[in-house]
């Protein structure tokens, strides 16, 4: 009896600890994607290396090849984990079922891709770096990755143009001209303090650039103050 409520007592601890353990293993990680993300955006994929990652943060680097056995395999699920959080904080802050209007909707969408730049500026750099050179992960990317972003953005702006709210111009130029203003601070911060003092990092200055853009592309039009939302951390 004593032996059997003891299994019992063990087995019921084993829940809690085989939850601690999947979430050391799942902030393990977002630690070794955020590394890799920085890896790759400063030194390019040819020039990163996982031993490189590894230094960052300080770990063996058969930790590493433990849960990406390539450097492909870890480029890439890198890509998928940080457009993931973007995708999540659209959840949060403009969700597909709302009751939020197409306009109010990309003006959401676009802050929050803002707010993931400034407070992970190498996520720029790191797609930046595969448009350098012509390479299968960038038509990977595409296909797999921003695919399904652009399915979700585009029928917004076409509805938000017939609605006579944005100009009539090829969907995906609008887009890609919100992209750029979104990574402009994350681009173009260094040079910004150089020339004038102002910092990238500097909240007041985020906010001040994004109200300038909103207030330049969408004005008026969409009803209400974009909220700030939650924030996208790189940590996640």
């Amino acid at each position: 009896m004593a032996k059997t409520a003891k299994a019992a007592s063990t087995a019921g601890r084993r829940p809690p600890r085989r939850r601690a353990e999947q979430q050391r293993s799942l902030e393990t990680r977002a630690s070794i994607l955020n590394a890799a993300i920085a890896e790759f955006a400063e030194r390019g994929f040819e020039g990163a290396s996982i031993r490189a990652i590894a230094d960052r943060l300080g770990l063996q680097h058969p930790l590493i090849t433990y849960h990406y056995r390539s450097k492909d395999i870890l480029w890439r699920a890198a890509a998928e984990h940080a457009f993931a959080q973007i995708r999540a904080g659209w959840d949060s802050s403009a969700p597909e079922n709302s009751d939020l209007s197409p306009l109010a909707r990309l003006r959401e969408e676009y802050a929050t891709l803002f707010r993931y730049t400034v407070a992970f500026p190498e996520f720029h750099r790191f797609m930046r770096q595969e448009t350098l050179t012509s390479n299968p992960r960038l038509k990977w990317v595409a296909e797999a990755v921003l695919a399904p972003l652009l399915g979700r953005l585009i029928p917004q702006i076409v509805a938000a143009q017939k609605q006579g709210l944005l100009p009539k111009v090829d969907p995906i130029l609008f887009h890609y001209m919100m992209v750029s203003l979104t990574a402009t601070l994350s681009g173009f911060g260094p040079e910004m303090q150089i020339t004038s003092g102002l910092s990238a990092e500097d909240a007041k200055v985020t906010e001040a650039y994004w109200r300038l853009v909103d207030e330049t592309v969408f004005g008026l039009r969409a009803c209400g103050k974009p909220s700030a939302g939650k924030e996208v951390r790189a940590d996640q």
